[in-house]
């Protein structure tokens, strides 16, 4: 994250963080800190609640659980949970025949509303004040699920973009005053992507330069062009964001039907049978969607800055990367990253959609896509293998050449004739720690968590909080749950569920079908003091009435049917800091993925019996083991927090653009020995890197290696010898070979070289006093490598089903070389590579995770091997001080900031990784790096006396370019300087 304090980081989201909203605002809400000796019982908290609405304070609230379909009050804010599919009108109540009222803090807000209600008589006489542009904006620490202003009406609804209520709203404004021109101010977006906001307020001190780039979530139809452009400036400076305005028609036709009705089923794995609707198959929308995204991509380009890194969120998104990408007014240096925070489906799913093409390419555009799971990433890798016939390997996608975006751009993006490489990973989101904790804290849910416990006095209390639409999974957990009523008739009367439902659209809600099922227990199971399922809507409670559910609860249940990451179940956790209650969780979600989430109660939503004793078994779990289970889940939520994700995030994007995105090799120049002997000639301490296969030795690639040294350049060993045998040199050969055979002979034939092998599994040091002739070091020795022998059977069973292939086995790495032919495009390479792809993916997926192995491609073969092993790792080994492989010579040569470092980078990059190059306090006079090793490449180019030459033949970030043919030659002319000096 050091770095990013270069960058400025563009977050194009849907919907803005913050609102502007015509007309005037409410008074601010004046801050109450209660002494430690008011009470707690709910008549005393009701006098303060009266009291604190009588002095201006908002009300808790002014809604309960039967409000209607009519409400003109809008969705609230989410704490941590993406609710951009929230709509603004209230969810159709579910009311039980009991004549009790179900909400909880009905009571206490009605007698509050009364005390308001009486006030503001008394305020009628008094002018309101006049809120001018000058405002200053209302700020709020977190993005909540309840926000404390009860007023706010929204632009989406259920099934215009555009509610009546607003319209009204702005058709009065108009007509008073002028204020249509001339008031405004700004409010919380109660659209929002919440999480998101939450996670990158978590590093706001570490990501200082920042804009968002989103809709308003208000009906704009009806801003003139002078309000915009002073919505516009204000955004920019007050709020760092850039308002896109989009017509009325159009989002609503993007949003409610191609987002809401066609990819977010999709996505879901709710695909409509064709014979119920044809609105999933034929939706003419897209067009909408198709415009949305160009004006989010347009105005990002016309507020492009050099430098800024682009973050593009979501599934409302999905084409804005590649048409950023195609701009000529956005180089292709840029680093783009694309997040989708739902989940993926499967390729079977994904591929119904009849613009799937179009959706993917607009994805790849990106240099990272990331997603919640490593399942959504393999389901996005193989649907892209399968969909667009591109090669799908475990850390991304790689397009071809005539695949590459933009004209004019493909040799500039492209990496030696391959076109692009995308990034493909798991990134999972978090919640904010710190801030739950200083929410948990506040006074509001003490006192609310002494209600509850009076209240339920009792009784256990199971709590949710779902949309009411068929992926969510609601009707499964109320039918559950009266299955688990009708098996433990001990249970009645004894346990309440408190459902807080979230708003969606009315058809996903009526699909979800939850209506009738609440109805029918509560009027099975209700008496005259007893409602076994309350559904409370969002505006029914505050926020601290929702932490002091959380914290009451003897159970919090998630029965999804499908989901990204089920970030309130984090929440759940944090708040059972002190009672450690179990949670009870979909296996079908993205938070189940997640070895620490593996101490849940997990359950199928679609096993009602299963389900049924799982809460059972919730209710009567005993608290040692209730707390072991808490401990594993609370572990695995400070983890994977807010602020982890975020640098996660932008760091990776920052990586995969500098690492894929090479310079030309027509731009590099050839290598210049005239300008390079002299300084070889005048230096008293040299590192000299060579790669060995492919740079100084051909090997014949058409059968097995030979385990002996018969085909080696006897000169070009002898020239390697030569240049060892001066005091002045570090000499290091880098291979991949294994020890056995080839560089055995080689360590015996140049004892004082060093060797690199396995691609840094194994080095071998230099021959001193003590050791003539030098020893072999395991870089591996710590790590199970019970991997190999499950990876050799699996690339054996594809050897046999891909002519010509064949494995090599080596001491802690495993290559198969699946193409031995010609170079040319012919049908039965292609046939090796998807061989070579499927075969990759197979191995990442069985024993990638679990082993910690990583796969690294070429043209013609892969390797396989641990993870943070590669001759880069190897060459920082040998320069830090007191390592096992360093050497006198150089033992200085990263004192005060070794390879290890996080104190400087690559020039340019502004990417820090953990083992980066730090060329500070270097006392070697010369390094020559002879290699095709880009990673090297770009950290080596950090030391001020190094002279990186690449022998690739492809794109480079290297200084010079050499054909491997003349690299013997080129060591020979500095041997030849070497012998020279040593015999004067």
């Amino acid at each position: 994250m050091t770095s990013l304090r270069n960058h400025r980081v563009v977050i194009a989201s849907l919907f803005l963080p913050t609102t502007a909203v015509l007309g005037e605002s409410g008074p601010p809400t004046p801050e109450r800190v209660p002494s430690h000796s008011e009470s707690l019982s709910i008549p005393a908290i009701n006098l303060r609640l009266v009291d604190g609405q009588k002095t201006g304070r908002p009300p808790v609230t002014r809604h309960h659980s039967s409000i209607g379909v009519g409400s003109s009050v809008g969705p609230l804010k989410s704490i941590v949970e993406d609710l951009r599919d929230k709509t603004r009108n209230a969810t159709p109540a579910l009311r039980s025949p009991t004549q009790e009222a179900a909400n909880p803090f009905a009571k206490l807000n009605r007698l509050a509303d009364q005390a308001v209600d009486e006030a503001s008589k008394a305020l009628e006489s008094q002018p309101i004040p006049t809120i001018a542009l000058s405002l200053p904006p209302l700020s709020r620490k977190h993005q909540t699920t309840h926000t404390d202003h009860q007023h706010i009406t929204r632009r989406v609804s259920r099934k215009n973009s555009r509610s009546s209520s607003r319209r009204a709203d702005a058709e009065t404004t108009r007509n008073i005053g002028g204020l249509l021109s001339e008031s405004w101010h700004f409010e919380p977006n109660p659209h929002c992507n919440g999480g998101l906001k939450n996670a990158i307020d978590s590093v706001h001190d570490r990501l200082k330069k920042k804009i968002w780039v989103g809709a308003l979530g208000e009906n704009t139809d009806s801003f003139n062009d002078s309000v915009r452009r002073i919505i516009d400036k204000r955004m920019l400076i007050q709020q760092s964001s850039l308002p896109v305005w989009i017509p009325d028609a159009e989002f609503s036709s993007c949003y409610d039907e191609f987002c809401h009705q066609v990819l977010w089923p999709c996505l879901h794995y709710a695909v409509p049978d064709a014979p119920r609707t044809k609105l999933f198959y034929e939706s003419a929308s897209y067009k909408q969607y198709v415009a949305v995204n160009r004006k989010f991509a347009d105005a990002i380009i016309a507020n492009f800055q050099e430098g800024d890194v682009i973050w593009v969120n979501d599934y409302h998104l999905m084409l804005v990367p590649q048409m950023l990408r195609s701009s000529p007014k956005i180089p292709s240096s840029t680093p783009i990253g694309f997040f989708m925070h739902v989940a993926f489906p499967s390729s079977e799913i994904f591929r119904c959609l009849t613009v799937r093409v179009d959706l993917l390419r607009g994805m790849l555009g990106a240099d990272l896509v990331a997603f919640q799971t490593p399942n959504f990433a393999r389901h996005f890798r193989q649907t892209v293998s399968r969909i667009l016939a591109y090669e799908a390997l475990p850390k991304g996608i790689q397009i071809a050449d005539e695949d590459t975006a933009g004209p004019g751009k493909l040799r500039e993006l492209g990496a030696g004739g391959r076109g692009r490489f995308v990034d493909v990973a798991a990134i999972p989101m978090g919640i904010d720690v710190g801030q739950m904790k200083q929410k948990l804290q506040e006074p509001d849910v003490a006192e609310w968590v002494q209600v509850l416990k009076q209240r339920y006095s009792g009784m256990k209390l199971l709590v949710g909080r779902d949309k009411l639409d068929e992926v969510q999974g609601v009707r499964q957990k109320i039918q559950a749950f009266e299955t688990f009523l009708e098996r433990n008739p001990q249970w009645h009367q004894k346990v309440v569920l408190i459902q807080v439902a979230l708003q969606t659209t009315e058809s996903n809600e009526l699909a979800g079908g939850a209506a009738d099922v609440v109805a029918r227990v509560n009027s099975r199971y209700a008496t005259l003091t007893y409602q076994p399922i309350i559904f409370l809507h969002t505006q029914d409670l505050t926020f601290s009435q929702y932490l002091a559910l959380l914290t009451v609860a003897d159970a919090f249940v998630v029965t999804s049917l499908r989901e990204g990451m089920a970030l309130r179940t984090h929440e759940f956790v944090e708040c059972q800091s002190e009672r450690f209650r179990p949670l009870i969780l979909s296996e079908f979600t993205g938070s189940y993925s997640y070895s620490g989430f593996r101490s849940c109660i997990s359950v199928n939503p679609w096993d009602a019996k299963g389900t049924a004793n799982a809460i059972n078994q919730a209710l009567t779990m005993t608290e040692d083991e209730a707390k072991g289970r808490w401990e594993d889940l609370h572990n695995h939520v400070i983890t994977q927090n807010a602020p982890a994700f975020v640098t996660s995030f932008l760091s990776r994007t920052l990586r995969a653009n500098v690492e894929h995105i090479q310079g030309d090799l027509a731009d590099v120049p050839v290598l210049d020995t005239a300008r390079i002997v002299p300084r070889y000639k005048h230096s008293q301490k040299r590192l000299i890197l060579v790669d060995f296969e492919g740079t100084i030795w051909k090997r014949d690639l058409s059968k097995p290696l030979q385990q002996d040294a018969t085909s080696l350049p006897t000169e070009t060993l002898d020239t390697l010898k030569k240049l060892s045998e001066d005091k002045k040199n570090e000499l290091w050969l880098l291979s991949g070979l294994p020890i056995k055979g080839v560089l055995e002979k080689i360590a015996e034939y140049v004892p004082k070289m060093g060797i690199v092998a396995e691609n840094g599994c194994f080095i071998k040091t230099r021959a001193t006093r003590t050791q003539p002739t030098g020893e072999w070091i395991s870089m591996v020795s710590n790590l199970n490598l019970k991997w190999k022998a499950s990876c050799v059977e699996i690339l054996n069973y594809f050897s046999e089903r891909t002519p010509g292939a064949f494995v090599e086995d080596r001491g802690a790495s495993v290559v198969w070389r699946f193409w031995t032919g010609a170079k040319v495009d012919s049908p039965d390479r292609q046939w090796a590579r998807r061989q070579a792809a499927e075969a990759q993916n197979h191995i990442y997926d069985s024993l990638g995770e679990r082993f910690g192995i990583r796969l690294i491609p070429g043209s013609n073969h892969f390797l396989v091997l641990p993870n943070n092993i590669s001759r880069s790792t190897a060459v920082g080994a040998i320069l830090y001080p007191g390592g096992p492989a360093s050497s006198p010579l150089i033992s200085r040569a990263a004192s005060g900031a070794g390879w290890g470092s996080t104190n400087g980078g690559r020039r340019g990059s502004g990417f820090i990784d953990d083992d980066e190059v730090h060329a500070g306090g270097t006392d070697l006079d010369f390094i020559l790096a002879m290699t095709g090793d880009e990673k090297l490449v770009r950290r080596l180019n950090d030391f001020d006396n190094a002279e990186t030459c690449s022998t690739s033949s492809k794109g480079t970030d290297a200084l010079w370019k050499l054909e491997a043919a003349q690299a013997s030659g080129t060591l020979a002319l500095l041997a030849g300087i070497t012998s020279a000096t040593n015999g004067n």
